[in-house]
């Protein structure tokens, strides 16, 4: 387990000894892996000022249905807040471990109302496991099934649910902000946030958010359209994360804990990239480049566009398979492999291949 502060992503001595090492060298005499100070201050910068002049502008409108497009713009940014809480997860902003969590819970807690500390335990998982069954989060069964490795249902609302599960995707999502924030307040109430000296913090953070909120929205608005800016805001919020965290591993390949793969190809087999331009790398926060962020956490965001060529040219040079695909493909491949796993005769066997 990492120390509190970002996501532990020190490769073992056998992965920087093996391919993976080549790669790591190539990427680091390249200066990929170099920090970006330059661009963070002013990313940080303009998507602060803009996530308070939101909130600005909320109070100067006042009770209005206009508020709803408000809303909107307030789900767009508490989602690029959170992008760059991940980016300070992954120590990819600070160089010490303290400044990039300071900077991450004051955005998570504070900013977005969600425990940092408990996605900071979560996501070290995701990375050292990825789509591992029994030891990545994020494949664990739950309201929708993402593998075939469960145990036969036997009840038969349940064998229903999961044929539907695959037109049920989409409408969850909505649902997302609100599951994260529920997860958020389990996790501070209980053991899951480990990092106990800053558990105060953490707290007190995510009060103040949660009150604030609440506060400004029904003191601006009358009830019914501070219940409708909230559903909005909360909706749109959790649809807009769980769309551009979906495409990065759903529907590749699933591994089982003895499978025989070293870092490099259990990283890069398990994530799928999404093409695009420069709109899509901020609209998906640089996730788009999921193959590069895994085999680099710690990798500045501006750089995982400049490090892909050279990824996938020594991928190609090594025979390991390389996902890539549009973003609207990709969400149909999520969606193919939500219909496999909620047939009955559905394979509950890892797949260590792209099917």
């Amino acid at each position: 387990m990492a120390t509190v502060g970002s996501v532990d992503d020190r490769p073992t001595s056998a992965a920087r000894g093996s391919d993976y090492g080549k790669l790591l060298k190539r990427v680091r005499d390249a200066g990929l892996l170099d920090r970006r100070p330059g661009y963070y201050t002013l990313k940080v910068t303009l998507t602060v000022l803009a996530f308070a002049g939101a909130w600005v502008a909320f109070v100067v409108i006042g009770p209005s249905w206009w508020q709803l497009g408000i809303a909107v713009l307030l789900a767009v940014l508490y989602t690029q807040v959170a992008f760059i809480g991940h980016d300070a997860g992954h120590k990819q902003i600070f160089r010490t471990r303290r400044a990039n969590y300071l900077l991450g819970v004051a955005l998570g807690n504070l900013g977005v109302g969600l425990s940092y500390g408990w996605w900071i335990d979560k996501h070290n998982r995701h990375h050292a496991h990825p789509n591992e069954v029994g030891s990545d989060p994020d494949i664990e069964p739950g309201v929708l099934v993402f593998t075939g490795w469960h145990a036969p249902l036997r009840s038969r609302a349940l064998r229903l649910w999961r044929r539907l599960q695959v037109y049920m995707f989409f409408p969850l999502l909505l649902l997302e902000g609100l599951n994260l924030h529920v997860a958020s307040v389990r996790a501070l109430a209980g053991p899951t946030v480990r990092s106990c000296g800053y558990r105060a913090l953490e707290i007190t953070l995510f009060a103040v958010h949660t009150v604030a909120y609440l506060a400004v929205v029904f003191l601006v608005l009358p009830p019914w359209q501070a219940i409708a800016f909230i559903a909005v805001h909360q909706a749109l919020f959790g649809f807009y994360m769980g769309c551009s965290f979906a495409p990065n591993h759903k529907g590749m390949p699933v591994l089982a804990a003895d499978d025989d793969l070293d870092y490099l190809r259990r990283q890069v087999l398990t994530s799928r990239n999404v093409r695009g331009g420069r709109l899509v790398d901020f609209f998906l926060g640089g996730l788009n480049y999921q193959i590069e962020h895994h085999l680099f956490p710690s990798m500045p965001r501006p750089n995982l566009r400049r490090s892909q060529h050279l990824v996938h040219r020594f991928c190609a040079d090594h025979g390991v398979s390389y996902a890539e695909t549009g973003l609207f493909a990709s969400y149909r491949q999520v969606l193919r492999h939500l219909h496999q796993v909620g047939r009955p005769t559905a394979d509950p066997t890892p797949r260590t291949q792209e099917g």
